[in-house]
C-alpha cells in the first residue's frame, strides 16, 4: 500500500550510537549515545546541535513525497491554518471542525462524548464518525483532508469502559522487559480501535530525577538505559514495524513520543517547571529514550511543558528543529501539550506565532483553538509566520498522515475492529495484564520468610483501597485524575479483595474484610494491609518531599495485629519511592505494587503459594528514600545513598533480615506534607492551620463571639463547625508562607468542600485568598465547587479556604481539598 512506502525502507541507525546497551551500567549512557560526538564547549542557554547525536534515516520516499506536494498544491490557506490546530472534543462541534478545516481533535483526560469523562465504544465511535465525515466534507475545498483523533491511552485505553487497565509506567520500569511493554502496546492498540481512535499520546519518555514530581509514574525509571531500552518497544507495539506489512495495519495507531524534553527533571521536581541542568546532562539523561523511539519510527514527537534553562519548551527552536528535525532527522510531526505554547513569553493561549516558528508543528489547543486559527491566519498573512515554515508544517502532518492510512480508511465505526467490545477485557488482554501485575511487583522485606501464604490460609484484608479498582489503578483512569469511581465501572476488572477471595476460597481457606482495620479478630492467620497514595495526575500530584502520609488506613494499627503474634503484608499502593519506614517495621513482609490497574489477581498470585508457582522478580528502577527528605535520589550523582538502591528485590529465597528502620523522617518542622489538602479526617493538613483575623489559633477556640470546634459528619469529629454569637471576621484555613496554585488555576482545577448549614440555610461568604463566592447553604450536607480559574492573587495564597463571619454564622465544613474540574462548580463571581 501507499501508505507503507514513505517507510518502507529500514531505519538505518548510525554508528554504535543506538547498540542495545545493558541495564545497570552507569557509563551506558555516554559511551551508546555520545560517541563520536565532538565535545564543544557550552554556553549557558545555547544549545550545540553537533554534539547531539544522529538517527540516520531512509530516504523519503518520492511517491508519497509527490502526493504531498500535490494534496499542497490544492489546499486553501484556511485549510492549512486548520491543519495545524487540534481542539478538544468538549469545545469543539464536527461542523466547526468542517468549518475550520481543523487538522486534529483530541479528547483530554476530561472529555468524553457524554456527561462523564469516559465512556463505551459506541458513543465514542458516533462521535468520531460524525469528526471524521465533517472533515471529509467537500463544500468548498478542492481536497478535504481527514482529521485525526488522539487521546491519553497512557496505561491502556483507560477512558473507554470495559478495557483493560495496566500497571502505570513506575511498575512497568520494575519488570525492566522491553517484550512485556511492547505486547502491552500493541493490545491497546487494538482497544484504541475498536473505539475508533487513530492516535494515542504515548509513550512517555520522562527520565525522573525528583520523586517529587507528580508524573513521576509516568516514567519507567531514573536510569535512562530503562527508558531507552522501551522507547522503540513501544512504539513498536502501537504502531508496527517500520516496512512491514503491520505497520499503520488495522490494529495500530500513531504512537507519540514525549515530553521533550528534560520534563524528568525540574527543578524541584515541579510541574511543567524549569529544568535547570547543563546541556550535556539534558543529553546524557533525558535523550536516550528517544532515540530508540524515533529509530523505531514514532510519527509524532510532544513538546514539553518545561523550559529549559529558562526557555520553555514550545519556544526552543535548536531543540525543536536543529536537534529533533534535523541532527536527529525525525520525520513526522512535533505537537505541542495542553496550550503549551502560551508559557512562551509574548504568548497567550489564542496567539502565538513564536512556537510555530520554532518548529511546533500542531498547536493542541484544547479550548483555545478559534482564537488561535484567527490569530495563526493573521500571522501568515503578514509573514510573521513564513509560508514556508506553514508548509513544512502541513507536509509533515500530511506525511503521517498518509503513513497511518487515515486517506484510505472507511469512517471509524466501518473499520476491521470498531465495535469489537468483546475484545476489550478478553482473556488475552486481561492474562497479559495480571503478567505485568507480577512482573512488576517489588519484594523490599520479606522477613522469616513470611511469603508465600499458603492459600488455604484465614486471611484478614484491611484497608478500603482492597475493595477499590480506583485506588489500584491510580490517576488517568476513567478521567484525569482517576479516583472514586465504583467497581461496577470497571466491568472487565476485579477488586484485589476479590481476587484473593477467589484464591483463597478455592483452597479451603477464609477471608474477612475490615476497611477501616481497627478491630484485631481472635481466629485469623495472617493480615494483608492494602494501603498508599491516592490517585492524581500532573501537578496534583507534586509534593514539597516524599512522606507518605496515612490515609484510608493508619497504619499504627498494623502494630496491634503484630503484638498478638499475627503476621503482617503490607501491600503498598503508590506512583513513586515514599519514605514508610514506620509502616515497613511494622510489616513482616513490604510489596511495592506501585499502581497495578485492574487486574490485582497478579499480586494475589504472587503472595500465595499457587499452581502454576510464581516468584517476584521485580527490581527497583528508582531509588528508595532513607528519609522523607531525599527527594533528588539517582544512581549516578554523587552521594547516593538510598534505603534500597535502583536494581534492589527479593525473592521468596532470600533469607537476609531487614532490622529495625530508622522512624526520623528528615522533615523540617511545618514542611507540607500534601499542597492540595487542607482539611481531612478531622484536622488540617501542615502547613495548614486554623486561624482568626491572619492569626493561627488552636481548635477548639472561643474568643470574641466565634467558634471554632470539631463535629461529627460520617465520623467522630471528622469535621469542623465555625459559630459565631455576636462576633464577625474572617476566619481561614491559613499557611505560615505562600504558596503558588497559579498552575491549578490554569488547569481546570477547583476548590472542594462539603458544607452544611447548621442555622438552617442561607448565603456564606467563601473562597480561596481574597476572592469569596457567595454559596448556598441548606440544613443538608453538600459537596461546593469554586473554579480557581475565578480566583485573583493565587501566585501567592496563604488563604486556602476562608469564611466571612456574620453574627449568627453556623456552619459545619468537611473535606477542605483541591479537586478536577466537575459539572458541579458555582458561576464566577460579578
Amino acid at each position: 500500500m501507499v501508505k507503507h512506502l514513505a517507510l518502507k525502507k529500514a531505519l538505518l541507525i548510525s554508528s554504535a550510537i543506538f547498540m542495545a546497551a545493558a541495564c545497570g551500567n552507569e557509563n551506558t549512557v555516554k559511551e551508546n549515545v555520545v560517541s563520536s560526538i565532538p565535545e564543544i564547549e557550552s554556553v549557558a542557554g545555547v544549545i550545540n546541535p553537533a554534539i547531539w547525536p544522529e538517527v540516520s534515516t531512509a530516504a523519503l520516499d518520492p511517491e508519497v513525497e509527490a502526493r504531498i506536494d500535490e494534496i499542497l498544491s490544492k489546499m486553501t490557506l484556511e485549510q492549512k491554518v486548520g491543519q495545524v490546530i487540534q481542539a478538544d472534543s468538549n469545545s469543539v462541534t464536527p461542523e466547526e471542525v468542517k468549518q475550520y478545516r481543523l487538522g486534529s481533535v483530541l479528547s483530554g483526560g476530561n472529555s468524553a462524548p457524554g456527561d462523564l469523562p469516559y465512556t463505551d465504544a459506541a458513543n465514542w465511535l458516533a462521535a468520531a464518525d460524525a469528526y471524521y465525515e465533517a472533515s471529509l466534507d467537500p463544500e468548498g475545498v478542492e481536497i478535504p483532508i481527514p482529521v485525526i483523533w488522539g487521546i491519553d491511552a497512557v496505561h491502556g485505553h483507560a477512558n473507554l469502559t470495559g478495557a483493560v487497565v495496566f500497571p502505570h509506567n513506575v511498575g512497568l520500569g520494575a519488570a525492566n522487559d522491553p517484550d512485556l511493554v511492547r505486547r502491552i502496546a500493541a493490545v491497546t492498540a487494538v482497544e484504541l480501535n475498536v473505539s475508533g481512535h487513530d492516535w494515542t499520546f504515548a509513550p512517555t519518555l520522562a527520565v525522573p530525577q525528583n520523586d517529587r514530581w507528580g508524573r513521576g509514574y509516568e516514567g519507567f525509571s531514573e536510569d535512562p538505559e530503562v527508558v531507552k531500552s522501551y522507547g522503540g518497544a513501544i512504539v513498536l507495539g502501537l504502531q508496527g514495524e517500520v516496512g512491514s506489512d503491520d505497520f499503520m495495519s488495522s490494529d495500530k495507531v500513531i504512537s507519540t513520543a514525549k515530553h521533550f524534553l528534560g520534563d524528568g527533571g525540574t527543578v524541584n521536581g515541579v510541574d511543567q517547571g524549569n529544568t535547570d541542568i547543563s546541556e550535556t546532562e539534558l543529553r546524557d539523561i533525558h535523550l536516550p529514550g528517544y532515540l530508540t523511539a524515533i529509530a523505531d519510527g514514532t510519527q509524532s514527537v510532544m513538546a514539553s511543558f518545561n523550559s529549559w534553562q529558562g526557555q520553555p519548551m514550545h519556544g526552543q527552536k535548536a531543540l525543536l528543529t536543529d536537534v529533533l528535525k534535523g541532527r536527529m532527522n525525525f520525520q513526522g510531526f512535533v505537537i505541542g501539550d495542553w496550550n503549551g505554547h502560551r508559557l512562551i513569553p509574548g504568548c497567550t493561549e489564542t496567539d502565538c506565532p513564536e512556537s510555530l516558528n520554532a518548529g511546533l508543528d500542531m498547536y493542541m489547543a484544547p479550548d483555545s483553538w478559534k482564537g488561535l486559527y484567527e490569530s495563526t491566519m493573521k500571522h501568515v498573512q503578514s509573514g510573521k509566520i513564513p509560508m514556508e515554515r506553514l508548509d513544512d508544517a502541513i507536509r509533515r502532518i500530511l506525511r503521517v498522515k498518509i503513513n497511518s492510512g487515515i486517506f484510505e480508511k472507511p469512517k471509524p465505526s466501518a473499520r476491521p475492529l470498531s465495535g469489537k467490545t468483546e475484545l476489550l477485557g478478553s482473556t488475552e488482554h486481561r492474562d497479559l495484564a495480571r503478567e505485568a501485575v507480577r512482573k512488576s511487583l517489588v519484594l523490599l522485606k520479606n522477613n522469616d520468610q513470611t511469603l508465600p501464604l499458603a492459600a488455604n490460609s484465614r486471611v484478614h484484608i484491611i484497608g478500603a483501597g482492597a475493595d477499590h479498582i480506583g485506588k489500584f489503578a491510580g490517576g488517568w483512569t476513567l478521567s484525569w485524575q482517576g479516583g472514586e469511581y465504583a467497581n461496577d465501572q470497571f466491568p472487565n476488572g476485579e477488586t484485589f479483595l476479590t481476587a484473593v477471595q477467589r484464591e483463597v476460597e478455592a483452597a479451603g481457606g477464609s477471608v474477612t474484610f475490615d476497611a477501616v482495620g481497627d478491630k484485631v479478630p481472635d481466629d485469623i492467620d495472617v493480615v494483608i494491609a492494602v494501603y498508599g497514595e491516592d490517585p492524581y495526575a500532573e501537578f496534583m500530584g507534586d509534593r514539597e518531599n516524599v512522606d507518605f502520609t496515612p490515609n484510608d488506613l493508619n497504619p499504627e494499627r498494623l502494630s496491634d495485629f503484630r503484638s498478638a503474634n499475627i503476621p503482617v503484608v503490607s501491600v503498598f499502593l503508590s506512583g513513586r519511592p515514599l519514605w514508610a519506614n514506620p509502616e515497613i517495621n511494622v510489616s513482616d513482609a513490604f510489596i511495592a505494587a506501585w499502581l497495578p490497574g485492574s487486574e490485582p489477581a497478579g499480586v494475589s498470585d504472587l503472595i500465595f503459594r499457587t499452581d502454576p508457582a510464581y516468584d517476584f522478580t521485580g527490581r527497583l528502577s528508582f531509588s528508595w528514600p532513607k528519609n522523607a527528605m531525599q527527594v533528588k535520589l539517582n544512581k549516578h550523582h554523587p552521594e547516593y545513598d538510598p534505603l534500597f538502591e535502583v536494581g534492589y528485590g527479593l525473592t521468596y529465597a532470600d533469607q537476609s533480615k531487614l532490622d529495625q528502620l530508622p522512624e526520623d523522617s528528615g522533615l523540617p518542622e511545618g514542611m507540607v506534607a500534601a499542597k492540595g489538602v487542607f482539611f481531612e479526617k478531622g484536622q488540617t493538613m501542615e502547613p495548614w492551620r486554623f486561624a482568626v483575623a491572619e492569626k493561627h489559633v488552636n481548635i477548639p477556640f472561643n474568643e470574641g463571639g466565634i467558634k471554632i470546634g470539631g463535629y461529627d459528619k460520617a465520623a467522630q469529629e471528622d469535621s469542623f463547625r465555625i459559630q459565631s454569637s455576636s462576633g464577625a471576621g474572617l476566619v481561614s484555613i491559613m499557611s505560615g508562607y505562600t504558596l503558588d496554585f497559579a498552575r491549578e488555576a490554569g488547569g481546570e482545577v477547583e476548590l472542594s468542600f462539603d458544607i452544611k448549614n447548621l442555622a438552617g440555610e442561607g448565603d456564606v461568604m467563601i473562597g480561596m485568598n481574597s476572592t469569596r463566592f457567595a454559596v448556598p447553604t441548606t440544613s443538608e450536607w453538600q459537596e461546593i465547587r469554586l473554579p480557581l480559574s475565578c480566583m485573583d492573587g493565587l501566585t501567592y495564597v496563604r488563604h486556602a479556604f476562608a469564611v466571612d463571619v456574620e453574627s449568627g454564622t453556623d456552619i459545619g465544613v468537611s473535606n477542605v481539598k483541591l479537586a478536577q474540574k466537575s459539572d458541579k462548580a458555582l458561576a464566577c463571581p460579578e
